[in-house]
C-alpha cells in the first residue's frame, strides 16, 4: 500500500503576469465553514460580494456577480448569451487574448472582423472607431490590457463611439481590474469580464463579470423566444436563432440564480465565494485610488531597476499597462534557462511570453498582493545574479539602487 504524503508546495515569490500570491487573508478566508447555497446567511454573502464588485468596477449596473470558473468562463458566458450566429462582431487584435475573443465568438457562429496591429503597440482609438462605422457590428469585443505583451488599450473614446452607433460595447479587462482604473460606466462598457488570479489577489476559480440593461434585453429576449412566448416583433428581433447552446454559461440563467429569486442553476463555489469577497473587501479597504497608486509605484521602482541594470523594455511605454513589465532578453542569453535557475535557486517565477514574443521576452508581473516592495527588490536582485551567471554583461548593483531611489523619493514627497 503506497502512502500519500501530506501536501506540501515549496516556497514562491510569484511575480508572473497571473497567477499571483493570494493574500494571506483571502487564504484564511477559504477556511471559513461552509453554508448551504440558500442559506440566508450565505446569500447575504452572495448580496455583499454583488455590491463590492459595483464598486470595483465603478458602475450601477444591477448584474454584477462572479461566473464560476477561471476568466474564460466568464468571456464565454458573455458571448455566449449574446452573440447569435450570423452576429457581425469586430474584434481589434493587439495579442494573444484578441485571438481567444475571437475563437469563442466563431465558435458561438459570429462573423468575425479583425484588425491587428504589431505586438507591442496598441490601436490610436480613431482607427477603432472607424473600422466600426465601417464594419457597422452588433459587437465589439476588446482586450483592456494584454498580458502577451504588456500593454494597455485605451477604451473611452471607443466606448463612446459604440454607444453613439448602438454597437454592444464588451471588454475583457482581467489583467487591469482592481490594478489600474476601469470604469465601465464612464466608459460606456456594456458588459465586462474579470478574473480572481491577477490584481484580486483571489486563487483562479472565478470570473467575475458585469453588464447592463442593454445585454440584459438581449438575453431576456433570447430567452422568450426559447421557450417559445416570443411576440412577433421579439421574433423579428432576434431572428428566431436556436437556443443557446451552452447550459452552464447561459446568463439568463446564472441572473436568475444571483437574484432575489435564487432560482437554482448549479451549486456556488461556497468557499471561493468566501474568498472573492474577502479579496474585494481588502481592496476597497485599501482604496481604489490607493491601490492604483500601490500599482504605478512598484511598476515604477522595477522599471527603474530593469533599466539600470541595462536591460530594454519591450513596447511603446506610452501604452505600457502597469501591471505587466516585458523584458527583452539579452543576445546569447537563454530565456528560459534563466527562469528555471531563477525558480531553482531563489523561488522567484517570472513568464516567458507566447507567438511571436516567445523566446524574446521576459513578463514581469506586479499585480495585487505580489505587488510590494520586498517582491520588487527580491527580484531584481536574483535576476541581476542570474544573467551574471549565465555570462550576461549587466550593471552589476545599479538596480537595487535604482529601485531604492524611487522607493525614497516617495517617502520624501509622502512627507511633505
Amino acid at each position: 500500500m503506497t502512502i500519500t504524503k501530506q501536501l506540501h508546495t515549496p516556497p514562491r515569490t510569484i511575480m508572473t503576469p497571473g497567477p499571483v500570491e493570494a493574500d494571506p487573508r483571502v487564504l484564511r478566508a477559504l477556511g471559513t465553514p461552509i453554508l448551504g447555497q440558500f442559506d440566508p446567511a450565505f446569500t447575504h454573502i452572495m448580496n455583499e460580494t454583488m455590491e463590492m464588485l459595483r464598486e470595483l468596477f465603478q458602475t450601477k449596473n444591477k448584474w454584477a456577480f462572479p461566473v464560476d470558473g477561471t476568466s474564460r468562463a466568464g468571456i464565454e458566458a458573455v458571448l455566449a448569451s449574446v452573440v447569435e450566429p450570423g452576429d457581425k462582431v469586430f474584434v481589434p487584435i493587439f495579442g494573444r487574448f484578441g485571438y481567444l475573443l475571437t475563437e469563442i465568438a466563431e465558435r458561438y457562429g459570429a462573423d468575425v472582423h479583425n484588425i491587428e496591429c504589431e505586438w507591442g503597440e496598441v490601436f490610436d482609438p480613431e482607427t477603432v472607431i472607424h473600422e466600426i462605422k465601417k464594419v457597422n457590428p452588433k459587437i465589439v469585443a476588446m482586450v483592456h490590457g494584454e498580458t502577451s505583451t504588456g500593454r494597455m488599450q485605451r477604451l473611452k473614446e471607443i466606448g463612446a463611439a459604440c454607444r453613439n452607433q448602438d454597437v454592444l460595447f464588451i471588454v475583457d479587462a482581467v489583467a487591469t481590474i482592481g490594478g489600474t482604473d476601469v470604469k465601465v460606466d464612464e466608459w460606456n462598457i456594456d458588459a465586462l469580464i474579470a478574473g480572481t488570479q491577477k490584481c484580486l489577489s483571489v486563487p483562479s476559480g472565478m470570473a467575475p463579470i458585469t453588464y447592463n440593461d442593454r445585454i440584459e434585453k438581449i438575453i431576456m429576449e433570447r430567452k422568450k423566444v426559447e421557450k417559445g412566448i416570443a411576440t412577433k416583433a421579439d421574433a423579428q428581433t432576434v431572428r428566431l436563432r436556436p437556443n443557446i447552446i451552452s447550459n452552464y454559461f447561459d446568463l439568463s440563467q446564472l441572473q436568475d440564480y444571483w437574484s432575489e429569486r435564487r432560482l437554482n442553476h448549479h451549486t456556488e463555489a461556497t468557499s471561493m465565494l468566501y474568498a472573492l469577497r474577502e479579496g474585494l473587501r481588502v481592496i476597497l479597504e485599501e482604496g481604489l485610488e490607493e491601490r492604483f497608486a500601490r500599482h504605478r509605484l512598484h511598476e515604477k521602482a522595477l522599471v527603474a531597476g530593469i533599466k539600470a541594470m541595462g536591460l530594454s523594455l519591450f513596447g511603446d511605454e506610452h501604452s505600457k499597462v502597469p501591471t505587466v513589465t516585458c523584458v527583452l532578453i539579452p543576445p546569447g542569453i537563454d530565456g528560459e534557462t534563466v527562469r528555471s535557475t531563477l525558480l531553482k535557486q531563489f523561488g522567484i517565477e517570472i513568464a516567458s511570453s507566447f507567438g511571436p514574443m516567445h523566446g524574446k521576452i521576459w513578463r514581469i508581473g506586479t499585480m495585487g498582493y505580489s505587488c510590494r516592495k520586498d517582491n520588487v527588490l527580491f527580484t531584481l536582485a536574483g535576476l541581476e545574479a542570474v544573467l551574471i551567471r549565465n555570462g550576461a554583461s549587466v550593471n552589476a548593483g545599479a538596480a537595487l539602487q535604482a529601485a531604492l531611489e524611487v522607493y525614497e523619493e516617495e517617502v520624501a514627497l509622502s512627507s511633505l
